[in-house]
């Protein structure tokens, strides 16, 4: 059945989860989904070149999905246009909503290769993937996430650049790969971006990234850069129910310790399930200051939690904690 481009469908303004290396794999977004759902989903990163390599096996758990998490994109990176391509065609054949080519990562190994964000200096390797996505996706909307510049802000020359190829849509993190996370986000650039689209008459849908903490936040900075939507990331890291629109959910204090420590004990069961021992126990310790925070004791369950040694010992922390909670 041919899918319908779904960035096309929704209603904006549109809320749009992060992706996240390590973090964000299926369970985690089945997670979000309980806690309120975004208006779409990211995979984690994925390696067209690893996708069809003697490792493929492990690379290709990122695409694991399931019904709830849609409408769902898998971002992809990598090298080879040609990879691109059969990974196109290959997350089409797995059902997926779309597809995202990742230039944006300011990772210095990534960088090094002349890969993610380090195409804005390969201009024609850039165009060779982007083409090389399309034609493999067979009709699937095609985006890229991507930053504002290198070293230096080049928003209009290379946000210009990207809207020329009739992308469907367009993430932007207002900072540049040299800026990495340490300097507030530049939403001044990435209005830019809005400025831009009309000059070109081109209909791409337009989402910036870049310290949005909370639902409240993200409407905001939507209304003051005209931009069509928010992509979320660390801020889930600080609430997963960020997205909820639920009044209670407004202020995450409103979150009981029992409500948290039970979603974090839902989170460590579906992972035993979904994943059994074929994944580090260790992961299962990233999310606890999802869950664990902001209410008193939070720091002592955390201490407890960091000393288990498998999912079974960490459930056992969390429903003892919730009990004596109640």
């Amino acid at each position: 059945m041919k899918k319908g481009n779904f960035w096309r469908e929704l209603s904006t303004p549109l809320f749009v989860q992060a992706p996240m290396e390590d973090v964000t794999d299926t369970v985690c977004r089945q997670m979000i989904a309980r806690c309120g759902r975004p208006d779409v989903f990211f995979t984690e990163f994925t390696n067209v070149d690893g996708m069809f390599s003697e490792g493929k096996e492990i690379v290709t758990q990122r695409l694991k999905f399931t019904e709830i998490e849609r409408p769902l994109v898998a971002q992809v990176w990598g090298a080879n246009p040609d990879n691109f391509y059969k990974a196109a065609q290959y997350i089409k054949e797995l059902g997926f909503d779309g597809i995202d080519i990742n230039m944006g990562c300011p990772q210095k190994d990534v960088i090094k290769k002349g890969l993610c964000a380090a195409l804005m200096n390969n201009r024609s390797l850039a165009t060779d993937i982007i083409e090389a996505v399309k034609d493999g996706a067979g009709g699937l909307p095609v985006s890229v996430k991507t930053r504002i510049g290198m070293n230096t802000i080049i928003t209009e020359d290379w946000l210009g650049f990207l809207l020329e190829h009739n992308l469907d849509a367009l993430i932007i993190h207002g900072r540049t790969v040299k800026e990495m996370s340490q300097v507030p986000a530049h939403w001044d650039e990435i209005a830019k971006a809005v400025s831009l689209r009309a000059r070109s008459k081109k209909d791409t849908v337009l989402i910036g990234n870049g310290d949005v903490k909370s639902r409240e936040d993200g409407l905001e900075k939507i209304k003051e850069s005209g931009i069509d939507g928010v992509m979320i990331g660390r801020g889930i890291l600080e609430n997963p129910w960020v997205f909820n629109t639920d009044e209670k959910y407004k202020n995450p204090e409103n979150v009981s310790s029992s409500e948290r420590l039970t979603t974090y004990a839902e989170h460590v069961r579906l992972h035993q399930e979904t994943w059994g021992n074929t994944k580090h126990f260790d992961r299962l310790k990233k999310y606890m200051k999802m869950y664990i925070r902001d209410f008193p004791g939070s720091s002592e369950i955390r201490a407890k939690v960091a000393e288990t040694r498998n999912a079974e010992e960490l459930v056992l922390v969390l429903d003892k904690d919730e009990r004596e909670d109640d």
